[in-house]
């Protein structure tokens, strides 16, 4: 076999077991929370050796980090597929607060709420999830605001857009002990109304 195709093959297995082990961490967070992934159990779910996830990832602060970055990534590339759906729609307002909700209350969210949870007292953590934070939020504020097809510059929009990202983030909060699904679709449906005035009145 030519070196060239043997060395192409071990990136392929490498990137593999580096996705495996990312997925197996995020389903991990949301199963366990953060005290409960550790980089053994990590190994398991993902069902790759003790050593393979020690090649990658020698220490548990190490895999973390990089399921930051995965989870970053991740939730920005479903965001942006689900964002194609709200070309379709009849309401595209509650289209996008309804995406934008959904998009809060999915697992990605509840493995970051416990990244977010752990790096407010983990000095290591903290400034990697500040960083994935305010990037995601800025990837969030101007896809929601190309949705909408809002126009910042007018007074007030910039204020209401980041005040339905706020509320998302609010009502994931509430769902992450109980279904709050029935009262989500109600508050929903109310804030796209309120939403959908704010941007007619500057149009």
């Amino acid at each position: 076999m030519a070196p060239e195709l043997t060395r192409q093959r071990q990136a392929d297995r490498s990137r593999e077991t580096r996705r495996k082990l990312m997925e197996a961490t995020v389903d991990c967070l949301v199963e366990n929370g953060w005290s409960g992934t550790t980089t053994t159990l990590v190994a398991e779910r993902a069902g790759v050796s003790r050593g393979a996830q020690l090649h990658h990832f020698r220490t548990r602060n190490e895999l973390v980090t990089a399921a930051v970055e995965y989870v970053g990534h991740e939730s920005a590339e479903q965001l942006l597929r689900q964002s194609e759906l709200v070309a379709k729609a009849a309401d595209r307002t509650q289209a996008v607060v309804e995406l934008v909700v959904d998009f809060f209350a999915s697992p990605m969210f509840t493995a970051a709420l416990e990244l977010w949870v752990a790096a407010r007292t983990d000095p290591e953590l903290k400034p990697v999830v500040v960083e994935l934070e305010a990037r995601l939020g800025r990837q969030c504020h101007r896809l929601t605001v190309e949705l909408l097809g809002a126009d910042e510059k007018r007074p007030g929009v910039r204020e209401t857009v980041q005040a339905t990202l706020d509320l998302a983030r609010g009502l994931a909060l509430a769902n992450q002990l109980t279904d709050d699904s029935r009262r989500r679709a109600r508050i929903v449906r109310q804030w796209a109304s309120m939403l959908d005035s704010v941007l007619k009145e500057q149009s």
